[in-house]
């Protein structure tokens, strides 16, 4: 099971309006499915242009190491060899900070991750968290 294009397309919409709401600066919002394929992406006017590969960077990370981007800052503090030679192996997709956010259904099943840059990490990853929540599916931060 994976996220539709539908929830994608409902996911940032609301990650947009909820960093209008609270005056963030504009942001990227990428929806990928569980095999890290982007489903969909929505850059609001005046998000920079690097902010797609950072969103669908924040996303992928969380996916391609099955560990939320808290777990994954954990990890590169106490060894950080092992961040750069995962971040080297991932083409340097790979984030620890937050901002990248597990997709899960009701009964926990991945479907896919949200990544969200523009603002500050915990800005980022609130919209995210936003986003998420608006379409009925739970958000993993590893804040929980």
């Amino acid at each position: 099971m994976t996220i539709t294009l539908d929830q994608a397309q409902r996911i940032i919409s609301a990650a947009h309006l909820h960093g209008t709401e609270q005056g963030l600066n504009p942001l990227t919002v990428a929806v990928l499915d569980p095999g890290g394929a982007i489903v969909a992406l929505g850059r609001q006017d005046g998000s920079g242009y690097l902010r797609p590969d950072l969103a669908v960077g924040k996303a992928n990370g969380v996916l391609a190491l099955g560990m939320t981007n808290r777990a994954i800052a954990a990890r590169a503090a106490d060894s950080p060899e092992f961040f750069t030679s995962v971040a080297g192996l991932a083409g340097g997709k790979i984030f620890s900070v937050p901002g990248g956010v597990f997709v899960r259904d009701a009964d926990g099943r991945t479907l896919g991750a949200v990544g969200v840059t523009g603002d500050a990490s915990l800005n980022d990853e609130a919209a995210a968290v936003a986003g998420i929540e608006s379409v009925g599916l739970t958000a993993v931060t590893g804040a929980e």
